[in-house]
């Protein structure tokens, strides 16, 4: 059975750090694109950023961009989100999700939802003093 778990979510002050991790079971993910969202109470749930199977390639949403860094360690079947700076909007449930192999990159770095075939529980991360 395919299982992704997020882990890592906490609460921390605004310009804190965390880093989540996303691991896998029942399959490995050497093969698959993984994208990291997040949904705050109220709102859709939207890309946060995205690392192709090979970890070549990433992509981050303006709202992450020189905060957030992704990375994947295939050894371990785990990809991390590294999130620096945290400000009070970052503030809401983070999910890992793996898109299918054989996905096409191009069209998976734009982060819908719909695009990712296979989801974690979520992890929760406050930002707050």
């Amino acid at each position: 059975q395919l299982q992704l778990v997020e882990s890592g979510g906490g609460l921390v002050q605004p310009g804190g750090s965390l880093r989540l991790s996303c691991a896998a079971s029942g399959f490995t993910l050497d093969y698959y694109t993984i994208g990291w969202f997040r949904q705050a109470p109220g709102k859709e749930r939207e890309g946060v950023s995205c690392i192709s199977s090979s970890g070549s390639s990433t992509n981050h949403a303006d709202s992450a961009k020189g905060r957030f860094t992704i990375s994947r360690d295939n050894a371990k079947n785990t990809v991390y989100l590294q999130m620096n700076s945290l400000k009070p909007e970052d503030t809401a449930v983070y999910y890992c999700a793996a898109a299918a192999p054989g996905s096409n990159w191009w069209a998976i770095r734009k982060m819908g939802p719909k695009s990712f075939d296979y989801w974690g529980q979520g992890t929760q991360v406050t930002v707050s003093s």
